[in-house]
């Protein structure tokens, strides 16, 4: 069952989120979220949740405005992340489903992805929703004592 997050669903994403952030090149960013931090975000903009009977979340997918700016209005990036025992089961794709209907309904043109180099499973998973590699951004990112490149990928909505 995907429907929208509302803050009490903060912790357990949290809990989704902050392995991936504490130990994967997923993301560059090494600051965990707080379930303050994350209430605050579905507060600001869309966040759906995969919930499985209603309550146990396994998954979420959120996106927010590509660059600030009136420029960038129409073009949007996003985040999706699923739960190490909830993968492989079609959660993400009909997560990024939901986000797509969303976007459009907004007006939104395009969909960014930015997808760690070392992420290939998110680079194919990406491909495979028809996102385009638009480019790469050589040694944008460090986590881990080590230069990451970032992969650009665009989906025209």
């Amino acid at each position: 069952m995907i429907r929208p997050a509302t803050p009490d669903d903060a912790a357990a994403i949290a809990a989704i989120w902050n392995p991936v952030i504490r130990d994967t090149t997923i993301t560059f960013n090494p600051t965990q979220k707080t379930p303050d931090d994350i209430a605050a975000m579905i507060k600001a903009r869309p966040v759906f949740v995969v919930a499985s009977d209603g309550t146990d979340i396994t998954g979420f997918a959120t996106f927010d405005q590509f660059r600030s700016g009136l420029g960038y209005a129409h073009a949007v990036e996003h985040t999706v992340i699923i739960a190490p025992n909830a993968k492989g089961q079609g959660l993400a794709k009909a997560l990024m489903e939901e986000l797509f209907t969303l976007a459009r309904a907004q007006g939104m043109h395009t969909m960014w992805a930015g997808v760690s180099g070392e992420n290939l499973d998110g680079v194919a998973f990406h491909a495979a929703l028809g996102f385009e590699t638009i480019g790469i951004l050589p040694e944008v990112g460090r986590k881990f004592d080590r230069w990451i490149d970032l992969v650009l990928m665009q989906k025209r909505l």
